[in-house]
């Protein structure tokens, strides 16, 4: 703790407190406007988000995405938003949760986008991944100016990055912010949940294979070549090499070892016509040890050499996405131990750094050189969320406690004897 900013803890403390029904109020009205990806058409969650920011005296920057490369990217439409609070030379902090989720599916015994409070959880879709971090960092921010206002001394800027397209893979997120250089943080904080730091997770890479054959009719299928037979040989070569995974352990603590899933199979003319073509989605997650372009020669080798028996089958290979692992970048460690011991505080209990096997948007700004770690508001794991299943949800206990952890580094960052940004000498 930097020495003296004990008031100013406590007031950034009672402002949180004081103003919470506030914040769960807004989680609510941002869960309640539908932000689906697929289809990716998140422009309207963002302008809702700016008005609500707005009338919290936040002035919002809204940043439209070219329509053609949203498209480029499998979104439909996409504003980012950025705010940015100024207190004076010092190092810039972003704050970076994503509006785009996944669409609801089956399964709720609640409306999902109802925003509705049941036993000190808020439910529905985005509560936790991660609109719920849209009002950590937004509440984090207000209870920050509001002490600056009160005469605490800051050095330095604070933005919050909310974004649009992680569910995709950040390409036109944070990927087009800082390409176009919107943006150039000294640190990044981005969403995730309460009892755990997290420092390293999994890339992932999505490869569509289409096997092309020769259409026939059904009475005549010797005249054909038929796709879906193929894939019946493609698909136990895939599975052999998914088993083979296991013996690949990740040295990274909370991954385990690399996986692969075909998750989507689509093909055939009729009932009655021999397919002509079958494609198919693959999913192989990355760990951090691997190299993303050596992971997919092997894959490729793995196709190709299960095909190439095949007569008349022609199997054409497309990178759909490549998501590199996010793995600490230089001059992360300070920012780890801050974030742990702020967070551990507002807990109650020993919060450590972790690595998780989900891919996100934290990887590209660490990819920048960035010093970035994964904090935010929500249970023990996804799975006690219910991320991207029915009944999504977040405890407000760690909603509050949360915001309040992220409050107090903020503070020691911006603090004149805080730990030094990236580049300066200690």
């Amino acid at each position: 703790m930097t020495p003296d900013n004990a008031p100013a803890r406590a007031q950034l403390r009672h402002f949180i407190d004081t103003h919470f029904d506030e914040q769960v109020a807004t989680l609510a009205r941002l869960v309640q406007c539908p932000s689906d990806n697929p289809p990716g058409d998140c422009r309207p969650h963002a302008e809702r988000t700016a008005e609500l920011f707005e009338a919290m005296g936040f002035t919002v920057e809204r940043h439209a995405v070219p329509d053609a490369f949203a498209r480029q990217h499998g979104m439909r439409s996409v504003t980012n938003l950025i705010v940015r609070e100024r207190f004076g030379d010092g190092p810039v902090i972003a704050l970076n949760a994503h509006g785009d989720v996944v669409p609801p599916g089956d399964g709720w015994s609640c409306d999902p986008y109802g925003g509705e409070v049941r036993d000190g959880w808020l439910y529905g879709r985005g509560a936790a991944v991660s609109k719920s971090d849209f009002t950590t960092y937004g509440q984090a921010l207000r209870a920050l100016k509001h002490a600056h206002a009160q005469g605490t001394p800051l050095a330095g800027t604070v933005e919050l990055h909310l974004t649009y397209d992680e569910e995709t893979g950040g390409m036109t997120g944070p990927g087009w912010l800082l390409a176009e250089g919107l943006s150039r943080p000294d640190y990044v904080i981005s969403a995730a949940l309460s009892h755990h730091v997290v420092v390293a997770h999994n890339g992932c890479l999505h490869l569509e294979v289409t096997l092309r054959g020769l259409s026939a009719h059904a009475a005549r299928p010797e005249t054909g070549h038929d796709a879906i037979e193929a894939a019946a040989t493609l698909l136990p070569a895939l599975y052999r090499y998914r088993d083979s995974l296991a013996q690949r352990p990740s040295q990274t603590p909370g991954i385990g070892h690399p996986t692969m899933v075909v998750g989507l199979i689509e093909g055939g003319i009729n009932t009655n016509v021999v397919a002509d073509r079958l494609s198919l989605r693959i999913d192989r997650r990355i760990v951090p040890e691997e190299s993303p372009e050596a992971v997919e020669a092997e894959l490729r080798a793995v196709i190709e050499e299960a095909c190439a028996p095949l007569a008349g089958i022609r199997a054409e290979v497309r990178q759909i996405l490549l998501a590199r692992p996010f793995t600490p970048a230089p001059g992360s460690e300070a920012l780890t131990a801050l974030m742990c011991r702020e967070a551990s505080a507002a807990m109650g209990q020993e919060v450590t750094p972790i690595g998780v096997p989900l891919y996100t948007d934290a990887r590209l700004y660490a990819e920048a050189g960035i010093p970035t770690v994964m904090y935010g508001a929500g249970p023990k794991s996804l799975i006690e969320a219910n991320g991207h299943r029915a009944d999504e949800r977040v405890p407000l206990f760690e909603l509050r406690a949360a915001t309040v952890a992220v409050a107090h580094v903020l503070l020691e960052l911006l603090t004149p004897t805080a730990i030094p940004t990236p580049g300066e000498n200690p």
